[in-house]
């Protein structure tokens, strides 16, 4: 018993010496923890200079962008055929992905091998043995009859514009062919597939193997955002936010990169760790100082390593005593399979001393156990490396996602790691220990990158047939400029309409006189209430005006809200809640007793025969309160302020919020003609001549009119551009029929559109994985600030999904894209309709003034036209295009319409007092 230990122990110490030998030789490859995180750190500020547009020149770590900008969601399907190049053999499969219900792929397929007068000869000859092994195996499986995409994997860095479209940056590996180099592989292979004249098929994507992996795992596991190759070649790709992408238009969504890691340390980055078996083992290869840090990890340099340093150590008598073989000393006679096999649990020993002796050798135990150890550091190395630049790959993708934990999937592939009994598990462990923010799913490709190449086909496939769909759902919200000059003269032609006597009562566009004959002039002085009522919230101004000089106007005001309940009860109810809410700030402000003239912003259509008197026509925006229609609602406020018996009033004038804000603009810029709301609901008011109002009395001068354009369209002349989208929300509204041309432009009903939409979408499947949830069932949950919010450029997709997630709408990446696609849409077609009516008006200024050339300001207020980040742009611009001899001026009401409606009230007085004079 006491042999067998002594035994043991004399084997243990003589492991224990060769290892320690071997260390103290190689402990330049011995990387500490330290070292790794300084390599993370290093390959992060590569990444960083691949991604940007004036770094990416210079940059070793190119970070290519894949232009493959969604993972697989499980409702991939199709037939297609795949292609797999990149090492010694060539692949080609079909796959078929059928959803069904549950997720299904089948897949056969068929190796050629590709000798290596093809590797290395022409690209023509190279490009003609694939299509030719394609041929074959579409004869072999009888499928020649059949169309099929292509999904090709082209294991070589290259410069994609698009995503069947791959420019060869430069051969790595053993390829060599001439003349492929710098061009595109996808048209070589088109041009070689043209000759075939028997088989349909299109290369509809290109991809990288990395990407073909992440693909692969992104299949099975849809959390699976990066892929790593470790074998003949080592490389990563992951999904990168477009936001960083300085290589490629766009902010929307993420893409796959290529990051072509294995050029990290080309530009002398890594020399301080690469060893002098490094150098040599450069020199040696077919691409010197290219590569750098793949021949350090990758199976193809690993053998080639491993047997360098054991010629090396036997030439200085540490192995072998010191005699070498014509076999350790030939190029290529260690394999990465045999570091595999030399290192297995059990039987590596065994295979080591086989694997030397085939090799000419006579090892002893001890070479043994030193050989054994220089591949376990050898190969140890790799996976560290690996480890280091993976790690900075997910520390990106935690920071990227402002994570303070990442949980996270990784797709792997690769001889050396599938193959090599311990790099897998060593591989693990580190990254864990690298990233303890990191909650990592190592996820093996069980089928290789060619299954993830027919992936991004039937990716591909999915989006282009998606696309083709939403586009024909927002083919209608695409106004032509044709489409815009007949709704300005459609306008134009109501405007008219409007105006004169006869055609009056059935004109859409009512034209209201508002008896406001004057813009301010300075004059005004004076003390002055405001109401201002026109939305959920109702608003008592104080105003107080000096003029000359120093003129100001200052402002104190308190806002109430009216309930729904007010809103849409009785005519009495909501005037005496008007007079309770005046009540409580005259108090508010100490001034209850006071006398004061009145004016009062009411902003809803209303006929008017003097400034002091407005009759209802009808409630828009909500309002449904009960015996008001018809009546006047100035003698309505003068009831209720009468029972309360508190306080004295003078309602001296009741205005349109359009022409408050025109007023309100005009006190600013004397060219001030034109008041437009656009918020809530949407409205224009001018300035006409009276000449051309036939509704009133009187030749001389001005007035303005409140368009009340908001019912243009009401007659059915803008149906060939109304959707389907706008008559289910015109039928779900509170008065259906009326208020069409408000209702695709104003931002009470551009919420209501865009959900409309989005529930269609969702039942063809296209949004949402196909489910409607309770919330986009909810009238009213798309409220018009989500439009503005979600259209704001400075908004990355991270935060539009957490807007749609707070909607409780559950979003991919590829949904917020959609989505805010579909908001986009609405919103230009409304600031369009919009700008189209504006030249209108505008138009009719200048004629009606016979001048070449209008110069006018419009007085602009409203909550759509304020916060969405691109109405203005867009109205603007529209009003231009189409009133080119008009130059328009837009400035925002900042003090909104009360303001205006106390200075019409001045102005009222003004004029009053000037006439009784």
């Amino acid at each position: 018993m006491f042999a067998v230990h002594l035994v043991a122990f004399y084997f243990t110490k003589l492991k224990e010496d060769q290892i320690k030998k071997v260390d103290r030789y190689l402990y330049h490859m011995r990387l500490s923890d330290d070292v790794l995180l300084d390599v993370m750190t290093r390959f992060r500020s590569e990444m960083v200079k691949g991604l940007g547009r004036d770094t990416n020149p210079t940059a070793v770590v190119k970070m290519l962008p894949t232009l493959v900008r969604s993972l697989p969601d499980g409702s991939e399907k199709g037939d297609f055929l795949a292609l797999d190049l990149g090492g010694s053999k060539f692949r080609v499969l079909r796959v078929k992905v059928s959803e069904d219900g549950k997720q299904n792929v089948q897949m056969e397929s068929q190796f050629y091998p590709i000798p290596k007068e093809i590797i290395q000869g022409s690209g023509n000859d190279l490009f003609g043995y694939i299509t030719d092994c394609i041929a074959d195996f579409m004869e072999t499986k009888d499928i020649k009859h059949k169309k099929l995409p292509i999904g090709f994997t082209f294991s070589f860095p290259c410069k994609q514009s698009k995503l069947a479209e791959g420019v060869l940056i430069s051969w790595t590996k053993h390829f060599k062919a001439r003349g492929v180099q710098q061009t595109d592989v996808v048209q070589s292979l088109r041009k070689a597939l043209r000759k075939h004249q028997d088989m349909d098929v299109d290369v509809l994507a290109m991809v990288n193997d990395t990407v073909g992996t992440m693909m692969t795992c992104g299949y099975d596991d849809q959390r699976c955002e990066v892929g790593v190759i470790v074998g003949t070649g080592t490389n990563a790709c992951y999904m990168e936010e477009m936001s960083n992408i300085d290589l490629v238009e766009g902010d929307e969504g993420r893409m796959c990169i290529n990051t072509e890691w294995g050029a990290f340390g080309d530009d002398g980055s890594l020399e301080d760790i690469r060893t002098e078996f490094d150098k040599e083992n450069d020199l040696g290869s077919i691409n010197p100082r290219k590569q750098l840090f793949e021949k350090m990890i990758s199976g193809l340099y690993i053998g080639e390593l491993v047997r360098l340093i054991l010629v090396k150590m036997a030439r200085e008598g540490l192995l072998f005593n010191g005699k070498l073989s014509t076999a350790l000393c030939t190029k290529g006679k260690i394999e990465t399979k045999h570091v595999a096999a030399m290192e297995q649990y059990k039987e590596g020993l065994s295979n080591t001393k086989e694997i030397l002796t085939e090799l000419g050798l006579t090892p002893s135990e001890d070479d043994c156990i030193a050989v054994q150890h220089v591949c376990t550091i050898v190969s140890f190395r790799s996976a560290n490396l690996c480890a280091a630049a993976l790690a900075a790959i997910l520390t990106r993708l935690r920071e990227n996602k402002k994570l303070t934990r990442l949980r996270t999937t990784v797709g792997m592939d690769g001889m050396l790691y599938k193959t090599h009994p311990q790099y897998a598990k060593r591989l693990h462990k580190v990254v864990r220990r690298l990233v303890p923010n990191c909650d990592v799913r190592f996820l093996l490709s069980e089928s290789g990158s060619g299954k993830g190449a027919a992936m991004v086909t039937a990716v591909a496939a999915r989006l282009l047939s998606q696309h083709k769909q939403i586009d024909a759902a927002l083919a209608n919200f695409k106004l032509t400029k044709e489409n815009l000059i007949n709704v300005k003269n459609l306008m134009r032609a109501e405007l008219e309409r409007g105006l004169k006597k006869e055609t009056n009562p059935t004109s859409t566009v009512k034209m209201l006189p508002t008896f406001v004959y004057g813009t301010p002039d300075g004059t005004e002085k004076g003390k002055y209430l405001a109401l201002d009522l026109g939305g959920t919230n109702f608003r008592v101004l104080l105003v107080k005006i000096r003029s000359g000089r120093n003129r100001s106007v200052r402002m104190y005001n308190k806002i109430f809200a009216i309930p729904l309940e007010i809103m849409q009860g009785t005519g009495e109810e909501l005037f005496d809640h008007i007079v309770q809410c005046i009540a409580d700030f005259l108090e508010y402000m100490g001034i209850k007793g006071a006398r004061l003239s009145l004016g009062f912003t009411f902003s809803f259509p209303c006929r008017q025969a003097k400034i002091d008197k407005g009759t209802l026509v009808g409630w828009t925006k909500g309002f449904k309160a009960t015996d008001c229609e018809g009546e006047d609602v100035v003698d309505m406020l003068r009831e209720a302020i009468k029972r309360r018996n508190e306080f004295d009033l003078d309602i001296v004038a009741v205005v349109n919020d359009t022409v408050g804000t025109m007023m309100t603009c005009g006190y600013e810029d004397p060219n001030c003609e034109i008041g437009l709301i656009a918020g809530t609901g949407s409205n224009v008011c001018y300035m006409e001549e009276m000449k051309n109002i036939e509704i009133v009395e009187g030749d001389e001068g001005r007035m303005c009119i409140n368009t009340e354009w908001g019912g243009f369209g009401d007659n059915g002349c803008l149906d060939d551009l109304r959707t389907t989208y706008d008559e289910d929300v015109d039928e779900g509204s509170l008065n259906p029929g009326k208020q069409r041309y408000e209702k695709m432009t104003s931002g009470m009903y551009l919420g209501e559109i865009v959900r409309q939409i989005l529930i269609d979408l969702t039942k063809k499947g296209l949004l949402f994985r196909g489910q409607i949830s309770e919330s986009l069932r909810r009238r009213g949950i798309f409220e018009t600030k989500f439009l503005s919010q979600i259209e704001s450029d400075r908004l990355a997709l991270l935060q539009v999904r957490r807007i749609l997630q707070q909607l409780g709408l559950d979003s991919t990446c590829d949904d917020s894209i959609i989505v805010k696609q579909v908001c986009g849409s609405v919103s230009r077609r409304a600031a369009q309709l919009c700008g189209a009516g504006l030249a209108a008006i505008v138009e009719k200024i200048r004629t009606n003034r016979n001048l070449e050339h209008l110069k006018t300001t419009v007085g602009v207020d409203g909550t759509l036209y304020k916060l969405h980040p691109h109405f203005s742009r867009i109205l603007q611009k529209t009003v231009k295009e189409l009133a080119p001899q008009c130059d328009v001026s837009f400035i925002l009401s900042e003090d909104g319409s009360g303001k205006g409606a106390a200075l019409i009230t001045a102005v009222a007085k003004r004029m009053h007092t000037g006439s009784e004079n």
